[in-house]
């Protein structure tokens, strides 16, 4: 069996304020495009198809229309459940009448539960959908008090899945959490995905997958195997924040022998518009060929820059951030500082800047030739009230 990995499409993303629909279907086209070319027999997709519970109109229609290519047009089934910024109720809806069509989505965590059986050459492959839940749903509908974290619902869960599986048959979990070898805390390699839980409690054990044969993750957006080579995050289609600029998006081909063996090639896509970082004074970069990327800038002036985004903006139309290397401190000026600014003085704020700048105090002499221009611009505001 050959099947296709992905996860976090997250349609209707909005990225510092620019939504990403467009470049969004750009990587979607290419992983149709894929699908039509190898020709797999089924394509999973593990969590957070949507990026918040109430999607835009743009994404609902994108991913309809995605979809119904792949099952209708291309005649290959999906498998997909919910993550934890979909709305299970919504994922959920309609899908007794979708998997007619190929289409078997698990939006709305529920047990007992039935895997969905495929048949290849080899025998029986089951698929087993476990949709985000929180531990308090789990908890609830295994009627078991013992769940109280994320790493006790897997592994209760888990375990009870175990106990009437089909040794004749090849099993594939289809999760979406936060999984780590052990189940210790790791730092996530994206700012653009919130915690599942607050105080160290989201961590899952990768131990608890031992029973399958391909574990499909969703949640972390780095591409990445957790202990095995057969556990793995297929990562985002594309990058959704500039700590993920050096991630290299894309998806997994997986095929599985007879004997329940793995082999796996990763495939990249390639974005409409690269998202990365720019170092550049700003004489250098207005020198710069024009760009469409989404770019985030570390400007390397010394002295500060008037209006810096709408003249960067000629250049890079796209740039999204833009902030102020200090070069004395090592720091960015980002405007960390900016509540104890507010309460000082007109002096006080002008000699922090200058030392800031300059790294020297600022002389008397400049003080009263301040003082001097201050003093005359309110003399001339107060003559035209």
């Amino acid at each position: 069996m050959k099947f296709f990995h992905t996860a976090d499409w997250h349609l209707g993303k909005l990225i510092h304020g620019v939504y990403m629909t467009e470049d969004q279907e750009f990587v979607l086209n290419q992983f149709v495009e894929a699908i039509r070319l190898e020709r797999p027999d089924a394509v999973i997709i593990a969590g957070d198809l949507y990026d918040r519970a109430i999607p835009p109109t743009e994404a609902v229609d994108l991913l309809n229309r995605t979809l119904r290519t792949i099952t209708i047009d291309l005649q290959t089934p999906v498998f997909a459940i919910a993550g934890n910024h979909d709305s299970p109720d919504r994922i959920h809806f309609g899908s007794e009448l979708m998997k007619a069509q190929g289409l078997y989505l698990a939006g709305q965590f529920q047990y007992p539960y039935e895997p969905v059986e495929l048949v290849d050459e080899h025998g029986k492959i089951h698929i087993h959908l476990i949709p985000y839940a929180d531990p308090s749903v789990v908890r609830y509908k295994l009627k078991n008090d013992d769940v109280r974290s994320h790493d006790d619902a897997m592994r209760i869960l888990v375990n009870t899945i175990a106990e009437t599986m089909d040794q004749e048959a090849r099993h594939i979990f289809v999760g979406h959490a936060f999984v780590t070898p052990s189940g210790e805390m790791e730092e996530n390699t994206s700012e653009s995905e919130r915690p599942l839980s607050i105080g160290g409690a989201e961590y899952v054990n990768s131990h608890y997958f031992k029973h399958f044969h391909y574990t499909a993750l969703g949640h972390l957006h780095q591409a990445h195997y957790i202990r095995e080579e057969n556990i793995r995050y297929a990562g985002s289609p594309m990058k959704y924040s500039i700590s993920e600029e050096h991630h290299k998006k894309g998806f997994y081909i997986v095929e599985l022998d007879g004997q329940g063996d793995i082999t796996i090639e990763k495939r990249e896509l390639k974005p409409l518009r690269e998202m990365r970082t720019v170092k550049a004074k700003l004489d250098e970069l207005l020198r710069h060929e024009i760009c469409a990327d989404y770019v985030f800038v570390r400007l390397l002036d010394e002295n500060p820059v008037l209006q810096p985004m709408e003249k960067i903006r000629t250049v890079y139309p796209n740039a999204m951030h833009v902030e102020r290397v200090l070069h004395k401190q090592g720091k960015t000026d980002t405007g960390e500082a900016a509540a104890s600014r507010h309460q000082m003085d007109d002096m006080s704020l002008l000699k922090a800047f200058y030392k800031e700048m300059r790294g020297t105090e600022l002389s008397d002499v400049k003080q009263q030739i301040f003082l001097d221009v201050l003093n005359e611009v309110r003399e001339r505001e107060g003559e035209r009230r």
